[in-house]
């Protein structure tokens, strides 16, 4: 009986044919492999930068504009568009109390914007169409229970906005009403469209009272804490929850983390308007980074 078998040759080819599979075939799944890490990686870098852009952009929205500052971590400051040289770590603004302002779907705005000069006085100075009370009960709640409309300021519109008077020294409560640019409201028992001085024993006397405001009740801060310098990345931190014009500094306040594994936050300002950049690094990738930018206006 004959019996079937393989060739030599065809042993040959099938020996060449499993060898080249085995160079080339392991080559092409560590390549897919490596292709499906760095896009795993990289949309995942490009989701969490934007979001840690969009998180600090929804705030600098909302600015004073004229009070948003440069700080070194030796707690020298100064204002953003004179910070050319852009290796400052922190930057600080003060918010507009916005929330508020909006209003409830179907309410008023809890604050107007507007003073009646007519009506005011050295005393106290009336808002027509702010409710107090809601502002308070609003503050208080996005703070956490931390802050209510005792802690919050007004902000004059087209008043004198010298970097130096909002209180960004720290340390010392503005004591005046005079040189300040931000100024300390307390609320009047009983008139909820009313505000009174903020700073014990000082009334509105001789201050420039202007017809709109903005009211603020916290400052913002961003920058990096926790520096790694084997990594090169850090933490990417929001304070919020302070007061300058009381004499508070940024680590007097609440902080939340925006992003790790940062590796830079800079920023500058091109006029009113401010750019920022955050880049970042993965430990899954050696010598990866990704940045983002946003403009807010």
């Amino acid at each position: 009986m004959r019996k079937s078998a393989f060739t030599l040759l065809e042993l040959i080819f099938v020996i060449v044919i499993i060898g080249i599979l085995s160079k080339y075939g392991v080559e092409l799944l560590s390549q897919a492999y490596k292709s499906f890490i760095f896009s795993s990686i990289n949309n995942a870098l490009q989701s969490n930068s934007a979001a840690a852009v969009e998180s600090i952009a929804s705030r600098l929205q909302y600015r004073i504009k004229d009070s948003v500052i440069a700080r070194q971590l030796d707690n020298s400051f100064q204002a953003l568009a004179s910070n050319t040289d852009h290796t400052a770590p922190i930057l600080e603004w003060v918010g507009t109390e916005i929330d508020g302002f909006r209003g409830n779907v179907g309410t008023l705005p809890h604050w107007s914007g507007i003073i009646d000069l007519d009506l005011s006085n050295v005393t106290t100075l009336v808002s027509p169409g702010t409710d107090t009370v809601a502002l308070n009960t609003l503050i208080s709640t996005l703070s956490d229970g931390g802050s209510g409309i005792d802690d919050a300021a007004l902000y004059f519109i087209g008043s004198d906005s010298d970097i130096n008077n909002y209180g960004w020294v720290g340390g010392t409560p503005l004591s005046d009403h005079n040189t300040s640019v931000m100024h300390p409201i307390n609320d009047v028992a009983g008139q909820p469209n009313q505000f009174a001085s903020g700073i014990a024993g000082v009334n509105f006397s001789g201050a420039n009272i202007y017809e709109y405001h903005q009211l603020a009740w916290t400052a913002y801060a961003v920058g990096i804490r926790n520096y790694n310098a084997a990594t090169k990345t850090g933490t990417l931190m929001l304070y919020y929850d302070y007061q300058p014009w009381k004499g508070e500094s940024y680590l007097n306040g609440k902080s939340a983390v925006i992003m790790n594994d940062v590796s830079t936050f800079q920023f500058m300002a091109v006029g009113s308007i401010v750019k920022i950049q955050v880049c970042v690094n993965s430990d899954l990738m050696e010598d990866y980074s990704l940045c983002k930018e946003k403009t807010i206006f």
